[in-house]
């Protein structure tokens, strides 16, 4: 254990090798970020199996949720692995699958179609076409970079993203849409959401800006962010196909599993249902 402290020099490494993975910039950001706030909470410490145990207890304590004290667990773990320190390595907290989600924290339809309009309202058609691209094609935000005016034109997007690589399709009507904005815009080519800069828009400004338009939507800023565009377009796909592992390819999943939190009815729903088995006589 002699001699275990977290550098800069041992965190900087630690990117070059996340790097060399080719994980994404937003996952090495991430990563990074849990380090980090490990490195803070140690003060200069020796990194003991004790230590992080005493980590994870303190983020119990301070009430974060578990799937995101799991993830930082998750990057620590990576961590330590990295680094040859296994025996440092702890187990993530057991979580029961849920059977469905808070009703305050999932964007309806009727919500997404009043941010579309009030970005219509307030006269900006780039985030008004940013939301429908997003709930239309199911793409995460950090893949809006790859809608380019040439494959708006094929009616198809090729997405390579966490070393996999696959077809998102453009639906006729989000074509049109798109198309006659970049005409406006004088988009030749290349990426349609961009600064003006040039640089394609970022998670952050996308973030932003979506807030901005809760007030006049009257919808919850709780509910209004990008991923849960991408939430919305799931659970309406699944609804009509009903085939999750079609659902877990068009969303770029490894795992069904992640797709399975995507698709969870809501708790009115979930009481609806239980409500028609009529089994009380």
């Amino acid at each position: 254990m002699k001699g275990r402290i977290l550098t800069e020099k041992i965190i900087g490494d630690f990117s070059c090798c996340l790097k060399s993975e080719e994980k994404s910039e937003n996952t090495i950001g991430k990563y990074l970020r849990d380090v980090q706030a490990f490195a803070a909470y140690l003060g200069g410490a020796a990194v003991t199996k004790e230590a992080v145990i005493a980590y994870k207890n303190k983020l119990l304590s301070e009430n974060y949720a578990v799937r995101s004290i799991n993830s930082m667990l998750a990057s620590l773990n990576s961590l330590f692995s990295f680094l040859g320190w296994t025996d440092c390595r702890v187990k993530s907290i057991k979580l029961q699958r849920q059977i469905y989600c808070p009703e305050e924290k999932e964007l309806t339809k009727a919500e997404y179609m009043r941010l579309v309009n009030a970005a219509k309202q307030k006269g900006n058609e780039r985030l008004n076409l940013v939301l429908q691209t997003i709930c239309g094609t199911g793409i995460r935000v950090s893949e809006l970079q790859y809608i380019t005016v040439e494959a708006v034109k094929c009616g198809e997007a090729i997405v390579s993203l966490k070393g996999k690589t696959r077809s998102v399709f453009i639906v006729k009507e989000l074509q049109k849409k798109l198309l006659r904005y970049t005409a406006e815009q004088g988009i030749s080519s290349g990426t349609i959401f961009i600064t003006r800069t040039g640089r394609p828009m970022s998670r952050t400004n996308i973030w932003r800006e979506m807030k901005g338009l809760c007030e006049q939507a009257g919808v919850n800023p709780q509910k209004v962010f990008p991923h849960n565009l991408r939430h919305l377009f799931a659970r309406t796909f699944y609804g009509i196909e009903k085939d999750i592992a079609k659902l877990a390819d068009i969303l770029g999943h490894s795992s069904i599993n992640t797709t399975r939190i995507y698709i969870i009815s809501t708790g009115n729903e979930h009481r609806r249902r239980m409500e028609h088995m009529r089994l009380i006589l």
